[in-house]
């Protein structure tokens, strides 16, 4: 009865590829404006279809002069999200790369700190969440960071809970800014970060998270945000914010982090 359909690996691995592609892509542009703008060119083809079909010319006309500059009027419209696509993906897959290399052949270096450091590190987002002291820091995986590291001012310290508190009280100058932290070392302070363009965020939180957030969507870093509002300390890994409600809570979260 279905003789003539003739399905192969290949067809499937295709169907796959594809199914993956547009699940990537309505991830992608999901809680942004470029939700809307795709919602109302699907719109348009749908209309377009009716009035091939009802033989609506002049309709049909207008709507597929329309849709004929569709890829270029896509590029134009959908700059910023393809940049974001592209600049993930191509985060994703040095990662990808890095640790088939680290894993395999023991040479990827992926910046990982120790148990000493982790709990300076802990130790001063307790400390600053009490006084509700606002900060925002960066660990790096495989990712170098190197192009936010060059906004801000180079450091290269041993990390220390009390060098990290003193950096950020709020009358120094590097305070306001990223630290980006790697192999037991402060690298910079005072960086600047991308900021996401998430509208699903909630108005509560602020620059600092919108900025955590942002160095999470397109490289494999990961943040921890302590809020001046409220003291709360926020882990945030590929664009999602996750409450620590304790100090046992980020150790295992980036213990975690680093283990993937």
């Amino acid at each position: 009865m279905f003789d003539f359909v003739n399905i192969t690996f290949v067809d499937i691995l295709d169907i796959a590829l594809v199914a993956g592609l547009i699940y990537w892509i309505i991830k992608l542009v999901r809680g942004t404006n470029a939700t809307k703008i795709f919602g109302g060119i699907i719109g348009i083809y749908i209309i377009w279809i009716v009035a091939r079909l009802f033989e609506m010319k002049l309709l049909s006309f207008i709507l597929g002069q329309l849709l004929g500059v569709g890829v270029i009027a896509l590029l134009i419209i959908f700059q910023p999200e393809i940049r974001r696509f592209l600049l993930r993906f191509g985060a994703r897959g040095t990662t990808m790369s890095s640790r088939i290399v680290h894993r395999i052949f023991k040479a990827g270096k992926t910046h990982e700190m120790t148990d000493e450091s982790l709990d300076e590190v802990v130790s001063a987002c307790q400390h600053m969440g009490g006084t509700k002291t606002g900060a925002l820091m960066v660990m790096r995986k495989y990712d170098g960071l190197a192009s936010y590291i060059q906004t801000g001012d180079r450091i290269s310290a041993e990390i220390n809970s009390r060098l990290i508190e003193n950096i950020f009280f709020k009358n120094t100058p590097l305070h306001d800014g990223a630290m980006i932290m790697s192999s037991d070392k402060i690298l910079a302070a005072r960086c600047t970060l991308p900021i996401t363009d998430n509208e699903n965020i909630p108005p509560r939180f602020g620059m600092r998270h919108r900025a955590a957030i942002g160095i999470t969507e397109v490289s494999d870093a990961a943040a921890i945000v302590v809020s001046e509002e409220t003291g709360e300390i926020h882990f945030v890994e590929d664009g999602n914010l996750e409450l620590m409600n304790s100090a046992i809570d980020l150790k295992l979260a980036l213990e975690n982090f680093y283990r993937k």
